[in-house]
């Protein structure tokens, strides 16, 4: 026997009602997440690397935080999840892209050329599951998602460039990892998308 849907509490409703009434959109966080992994990626140009991991932290929670808000205010849209998902692909981007400047300004060209992997894949990985999404299919398989990608940057960037801690570099560690995780999680999913169309039909 189905059991009745959970009526809303009081407290839930007027929670709800005081995030559609807040002066605020779930694009304008999005934006602001935006901005801020702008300043990252210019902080990280500069070689400020504690800095500019602090700002791209940040502005990745900001990313983190418009979903949850649009869905919890009422205030999502379809522009605004298109927005969003679009944004995060600039952002990751353009903090790999500062990177890959940085590589190329000492002359590291076998870690320029890494970073520039890392920043390709992870476009992949995102597109992998938007097309498998855009034909009815499951695409969120493999073990580089966003998250793990945020994190795994952030810790390189942080602890990078002997900064913080004298003696200990991260970011092209960091850089490797991410360019790998790009290429496995890319065709764990290709591989995911085939064993789909390729099962026996109910």
């Amino acid at each position: 026997m189905s059991t009745p849907a959970e009526t809303p509490t009081p407290e839930r409703t007027k929670f709800q009602q005081w995030l559609t009434d807040l002066p605020l959109t779930p694009n304008a966080i999005s934006i602001t997440g935006l901005i801020g992994n702008i300043a990252a990626a210019v902080l990280v140009w500069q070689e400020l690397y504690v800095l500019g991991g602090i700002v791209f932290i940040l502005g990745s929670v900001m990313d983190t935080l418009d979903g949850r808000y649009s869905r919890m205010s009422g205030k999502g849209t379809t522009f605004g999840a298109f927005l969003d998902s679009t944004l995060d692909r600039i952002e990751e981007g353009i903090v790999l892209t500062a990177i890959v400047m940085v590589y190329a300004k000492h002359g590291d060209d076998i870690n320029a050329g890494i970073a520039a992997l890392a920043a390709v894949s992870s476009l992949l990985v995102s597109y992998t599951r938007a097309r498998a999404e855009g034909l009815g299919l499951d695409g969120k398989a493999g073990v580089g998602s966003r998250a793990v990608r945020v994190v795994i940057l952030a810790i390189g960037l942080v602890l990078g460039g002997d900064e913080l801690i004298d003696g200990l570099n991260l970011l092209d560690a960091s850089i490797w990892v991410l360019a790998a995780l790009g290429v496995v999680t890319t065709f764990q999913r290709m591989w995911h998308v085939r064993s789909q169309l390729n099962a026996p039909r109910g």
